[in-house]
This record gives structure tokens, sequence and C-alpha cells, in this order.
């Protein structure tokens, strides 16, 4: 992977920043872009070679189609191409990523005997291919006047979004790649940049990367989990996954700003929030919007009866679930939280209100207790957790239970004599405990984006940067770091 090449990296960030500004400085534009292209394709390319045929075919098509499509601007020609242009990306996306999940179903449900090829998942393909579809759309609806095949390139492959989002608009990109503000080096877009980036790294290699191992250990023990053990899990994997994937965004929106580019924000605070609408108004912002835009309008929106409207929640939101992967807890995942909307919507229909902190806890233990089902590698799995979230007779057990997540290697030396004075399962979960406290406290505290522009200028932003970023590096070196959870996706 190539967060696992931590060298690459680290020297691929200043030749790509020095080599576009060095053309740029030269006035010349247009090598400047071809620069970006090829450096964002080194990047894909890091992770696996094969992949970068597919993904500059796959560029090619689309730039063909959506060129012809600007042509037939919303004419019936028009639509038949359009629709032509999306079932050949939504054919590829089944290939690598659904092809094998519909086979093994088609067997368990008819007895068939079909055998699928081991495929290699092309990294962040839900990505580029969700991108490239909107720029079909926007151009068959003449929102799109861009021909030139340069820049539909660097508006797909531009690395810092590339392989885990945010989901871009055409219109959002190219208008800056085209503006001359952007064309030099401005010194408080760079400070800002490194100080998003570095927050973005820290939240990855020290935060989320920590939370992980005491996900994994309660998810994928197998035994069975007490109250305090299934709780420490599925809120371990809360905040792993917030902070793991609002950490690669933070750290893409860092990456672009060295380029004078603003990405849009893809997490506010999420779980702050004080209902299911809210959150999903603070989740993965761009993957919300893309949704409402092709897919809940499209169906029908909020136009008909409240039952249709229902329909129409139920079939994005199991469309989002089923978007993150090829499984049946993406998909129970998804309809959960698309009945969490339709309950809401009801609920605020008929006037229903709750207090502030009451509202909080119910939408923030609703999206805990979803999470389980995204994390669960079966439905075991799964109830195996759920059953020890309400396994409340085992707390008076809890100092002498058994350790499925024990793990002392944090105390190092100091776990020996703590075992002396303290239960092994305080000195086993004690820290983990004191850090999901630390890390629900987090949470109402101001978010990255908020810190990097109160900090985004002079030396006191400097030593935040360098603060952080030097933390994370150690993190690194000492072997912390993990792919990124939605490289996956």
């Amino acid at each position: 992977m190539i967060f696992n090449s931590p060298t690459f990296l680290f020297a691929f960030l200043p030749l790509a920043f020095a080599g576009y500004f060095l053309l740029m400085r030269w006035r010349v534009i247009v090598a400047a872009k071809a620069w970006l292209v090829l450096a964002s394709l080194v990047f894909y390319g890091w992770w696996n070679p094969f992949f970068v045929p597919l993904l500059a075919g796959s560029i090619w098509l689309n730039f063909r189609v959506g060129t012809a499509l600007m042509d037939s601007a919303r004419t019936p020609a028009g639509r038949r191409l359009l629709v032509a242009g999306i079932a050949a990306n939504l054919l590829l996306l089944a290939w690598f990523k659904y092809a094998a999940f519909i086979a093994a179903n088609l067997n368990a449900f008819w007895g068939t005997a079909i055998v699928m090829p081991d495929v290699a998942l092309p990294l962040g393909i839900s990505f580029f291919t969700f991108t490239q579809i909107a720029w079909l759309v926007d151009s068959w609806q003449g929102q799109v006047r861009d021909r030139s095949g340069l820049d539909y390139a660097l508006f797909v492959t531009f690395f810092p979004h590339l392989i885990a989002g945010p989901i871009l608009h055409h219109r959002e990109m190219m208008s800056q790649f085209g503006s001359r503000w952007t064309h030099a080096v401005r010194a408080r877009n760079v400070l800002r940049g490194l100080i998003l980036f570095s927050l973005g790294l820290f939240k990855k290699v020290v935060l989320a990367d920590s939370f992980a191992t005491w996900a994994d250990a309660g998810f994928d023990a197998g035994t069975p989990l007490d109250f305090v053990a299934a709780w420490t899990s599925s809120l371990s994997y809360t905040l792993q996954i917030y902070l793991d994937f609002s950490g690669y965004c933070d750290m893409a929106m860092g990456a672009a700003l060295l380029f004078n580019i603003r990405l849009p924000i893809n997490f506010d605070s999420p779980y702050k929030a004080l209902d299911i609408q809210d959150f999903w108004r603070r989740w993965h912002i761009t993957l919300s919007r893309y949704l409402r835009d092709y897919v809940y309008i499209p169906l029908g929106g909020n136009r008909g009866r409240p039952a249709a409207v229902a329909v129409n929640l139920m079939a994005t939101f199991l469309l989002g679930g089923l978007w993150h992967g090829a499984s049946w807890m993406f998909i129970a995942w998804g309809a959960l939280h698309g009945a969490a909307i339709v309950v809401h919507r009801a609920w605020k229909a008929r006037g229903g209100a709750l207090p502030a902190p009451l509202a909080w806890l119910v939408t923030f233990v609703f999206v805990d207790v979803a999470w389980i089902f995204f994390r669960a590698h079966s439905w075991a799995d799964a109830r195996r957790v759920l059953r020890g979230l309400v396994d409340v007779g085992s707390i008076r057990h809890w100092p002498l239970a058994s350790l499925p997540s024990a793990d002392f290697a944090w105390a190092g030396s100091l776990a020996d004599p703590l075992l002396a004075v303290l239960p092994a399962t305080v000195v086993a979960r004690g820290v983990c405990l004191l850090a999901l406290a630390a890390g629900l406290a987090m949470m109402s505290r101001p978010n990255a984006l908020q810190l990097a522009g109160a900090h985004g200028r002079g030396a006191r932003g400097t030593a935040v940067a360098v603060l952080v970023f030097g933390v994370s590096v150690l993190a690194i070196l000492a072997g912390r770091q993990s792919a990124f959870l939605y490289f996956e996706f």
C-alpha cells in the first residue's frame, strides 16, 4: 500500500509540489497540468502498476462519451448514450467489486456452481467510477463545456482525492485549476495545508490505529464478549472509522491546499449530530450529496406520498450500503440507516422532539450500533457483539472476566508492577477505557478544519504542524501505520 511506504509518501509530495510550481513559474501551464497528471498516475501505480492502464482506459472512454454528450445534451440520442456510458462504468465496477458476491449468492440460493476468478480490487475504483458517472450526467445536462482531455484527466486523477475521495464535481475543480490565483505559491495556503495534512496524519497513525487494536481484538476474537468488552469494541470502531476516514480527507484537503486547490469538506463533526438526518449532513458529505443528486432525486425524492418517499429513502440507503462493499453486512448497515431516516421523518412530521442531550445520546448510540454491522465479517460476529452490549449482568464479574481483548503491550515495563496491585482486566483495558473517554470528549471539541483555520498562520501554526507531524512520524517508524479503511471501497 502507498501508506505503508512512508519514504515514498514524504518524497512524493515535495517533488509534485516543486515540479508543478516550477512549471507554473515558467508560465508553461499545460506542462504543469501534465506534470500533475503524471505524478498522480505514479502515486496511484505505486500500489499496483497493473491497474494504471485500467484507470487510464476508464478516463479515455468516459472522456469520449462525455464530449459526445455535450453535443447531444438532453436529446433522446444523448439519453441513450448516457445510459450506455453509465452501464459501462457500472459493469466495470461490478466485475471487480461485486461479481464474486453475486456468484456466491446465486450458488447459495439456486444451487449453481459458478466459479469466479480471484480478481484484486483496484484501489479507489468506487471513487473514480462515481466521479466519472457524475461527469457524464453533468455533461448530458449541459453543465460542462470543457473539452480538454488534459483537464479531464487532471480532474479524475488529482492525487489527493483519487483513491478515497472526496467525490467531486468537475465544476468544483477545473475552475480552480484555470484561475490565475492558483498559479503561484501562497504561503498561507502552504502553512494551512501542512497543518491540516499533519493533523490528518496524526488522526490516522496515532489515534485511529490505536483504536483499531481494540476494535480488532473484540470483533475478530471469535469468543463471547462481556458488557465492557462489547462496548469497548464497538466504541473503538466508531472512533476508528471516523478518525481514519476523516484523517485521510484532512490529508487530502491539506495536500490539495499546497496547490491552492480547495476540496469540498467531507466531514463536519458528525458525532455532534442531534438526529440521524443531521448525521448524514455531516458524515461523508460528498457521498450524501452524490446519492441525493443521482439516486434519491431521480427516484422521485420527496415527491409523492409518504410511502413512496420512504421507498425512495430505503432504496437510496441500500445502494449506499452496497456501494461500500459486496456484503450483506453493508446492505444491513444501509438498511438500518434508511429505516432510521424514515422513522425520524415521521417523528418530526408529528412534531416529535427530544432535549438536546437525549437527542445526541440516541443518535450516537444508534450510529455506534449500526457500525457493528459495517465492521463485522459475518452475522455471527455481529450477533456476538450485540449480545455483549446488552449483557449487563456481566458487569459485576468484570474484574475477574476473561480477557478476549487483553493487550499489555501499551504498558511496557509498567505492566508487571501494575498487575501486582490491580486486577489483570483493569490493567489490560484501563488505557483503552481512558482512551475511549478521551476520544469521546474530543468529539465535542473543534475539528481539524477548525483547528487549521485557527492556527493557519505564523509561529503558532508552524509549531502545531511540526509537533503533530513529528509524533506521527515516530508512530510510523514504530510500525504503527496500516492501510486506510476506505482504500478498499
